[in-house]
């Protein structure tokens, strides 16, 4: 009967060696007994232990020295193992939990030692120039000194000057001359000197001089 389940060195002394597991036990270790042996320092002579349940293998650690761990969590009760699974013996000793026919696994198992191939770069596009943009035309140009204008500049009209009509000057002066003769008079009487001042009027008025 085919292996329908393999383990696939990923880390340790022989990289890329295949384990088909066969059998409803498989025990794992340093010493030759075991089903499948592993000359190397990170691992116990009893290391671990598979058991096969149903459709599935059951893996256990025998009280290891450096631990047995799935997925980096370590092994402390029989844990159930699923394709793709990996399974560290200590820190050096990695292996690959795998169907046994999967494709891509056999692949994987035969370029796991071909070097990675070089990546040719790839140049970053040219980034396109940026379009300057003209800013808008100004509505009116400055005039500099010494610049000879191309038009003639415009004067802002000279606000006209308020003049007072003739006819009202004239009635204020007029006014102005009644008041003061009107005061002139006004005194003369209070201080009863129309004699004194303008005797020729005390005869046109139906005065007397004495």
């Amino acid at each position: 009967m085919a292996a329908q389940f393999q383990f696939v060195m990923r880390a340790g002394p022989n990289i890329g060696k295949v384990f088909p597991l066969e059998g409803p036990e498989i025990s794992i270790g340093r010493e030759g007994t075991n089903t499948i042996a592993i000359n190397d320092v990170e691992v116990s002579r009893k290391h671990a232990r598979m058991e096969l349940r149903g459709p599935a293998y059951l893996i256990q650690d025998l009280g290891s020295t450096n631990g047995t761990f799935v997925n980096g969590q370590r092994v402390t009760s029989p844990q159930v193992l699923n394709p793709g699974d990996s399974i560290s013996l200590g820190e050096g000793i990695v292996l690959s939990y795998e169907s046994a026919f999967d494709p891509n696994a056999t692949m994987m198992s035969a370029n796991i030692s071909r070097p990675a191939p070089t990546e040719v770069p790839v140049p970053a596009p040219v980034a396109a120039a940026p379009v300057p943009v003209q800013a808008p035309p100004s509505s009116a140009a400055p005039v500099y000194s010494g610049q000879v204008p191309a038009g003639p500049v415009p004067v802002a009209p000279t606000p006209a000057k308020r003049r007072f009509p003739v006819w009202l000057i004239i009635v204020i002066l007029a006014l102005l001359v009644i008041c003061a003769c009107i005061a002139f008079f006004v005194i003369i009487d209070q201080l009863n000197l129309w004699c004194r001042v303008v005797p020729f009027l005390v005869p046109l008025l139906g005065g007397t001089c004495a």
